[in-house]
Formats: structure tokens, sequence, C-alpha cells
């Protein structure tokens, strides 16, 4: 796999970022003190768009110190490559062990006999009955905006050189905090 400097008509250095993690958080009453993380890339180990919610660790441990590896629940809302659901839940397996065990449930639609259809032609056909529900509203897409233009904007003006990373990894080094949050 190249890289996007090796791409033709890219010039070899290009300060084009290419990738972006970060953690936001939303200032309201619903959402106060939950972290969203985002991390996105050109040319990285896999090609994948999810929605994953870690649950905290509840406080009262029900195994006692079986916990202590205990990893955090999660509900993962795949979107692609495949479009599923899974939940990752910690479980006590039958027998004299006590030590809580990850096991996913999965749900995937392309497990389900259906008529499947690109999403292309999903989009097309929800535009032509009218349905805009995958379709960003004006309101939603200044609101982006209002988020995105200040981190442009500190980048630009930034005198810090862009991290590069090695195509089909998970990108640079300093972005991988994000999977140990």
């Amino acid at each position: 796999v190249v890289s996007y400097r090796e791409e033709k008509n890219v010039d070899k250095d290009s300060q084009t970022p290419t990738y972006f993690a970060g953690k936001f958080l939303i200032d309201n009453w619903r959402w106060a003190g939950v972290p969203f993380y985002v991390r996105a890339g050109k040319r990285l180990a896999k090609k994948q768009t999810e929605i994953i919610i870690t649950f905290k660790t509840p406080p009262l441990k029900l195994f006692g110190s079986a916990c202590r590896k205990i990893l955090s629940n999660k509900l993962i809302f795949s979107i692609q490559p495949e479009e599923k659901i899974a939940l990752s839940i910690n479980m006590k397996y039958p027998g004299v062990e006590n030590y809580p065990h990850p096991v996913n449930m999965d749900f995937n639609y392309s497990n389900l006999e259906l008529n499947k259809l690109s999403a292309y032609e999903r989009l097309i056909i929800d535009c032509i009955r009218g349905d805009l529900t995958l379709f960003a509203r004006q309101d939603e897409i200044e609101e982006m905006w209002e988020i995105i233009d200040p981190i442009i904007n500190y980048f630009n003006n930034s005198k810090s050189n862009i991290q590069k990373y090695k195509a089909g990894s998970w990108g640079p080094v300093n972005g991988v905090w994000l999977e140990n949050e």
C-alpha cells in the first residue's frame, strides 16, 4: 500500500494532515462526563466505521478479587465494512471457576436473507422516497464546522510537524492512546 506522499501528483514534502485522533466532551446535562473518541485517517490498517459505547466498570465487584482483570462491557455499532451490532459483556462461565470472561453477542445484517442493496442504492432509494434520515441538515453541517474550524485553525497556526505513520498501520504512535482510554 502506497502512502499519501507516494501518490502521483502529491508533493513528497506535503504537510497535508491525513490522520486525526481526538477526545471530545459535550457540555450539556445529557452527556456530561461522557467522552467521545474520534479517529480517522487515510491508508490505515483497516477501513472501518464504528461507534463503540464503553460502559463504566461498576463500583461493586460481584466476583470479588477475580474482577481485577475484568474488561469494560461494550456496545459496538459497526457501519462499515459490515453493518452489525455487537455486545461484549462479562459473564461467569458455569463451574467452580469464579472469574468473569468476555463473551460476544452479534447481530449481523449479512446473515439475514434480505435483498442486499449497496449503500448507494439504499441512499438513492431513500432520496426518491423523500426519506431524509441519512442526509445531514443545514444546522448539523454548520455545527460540525463550528467544532472542526478551531481544530483546523489550531493546526494551521501550530509550529508542530505533522506526525508521520506507515501506510497500513493504525496511525501515528501518539494516536494509539485512543485505544487505551
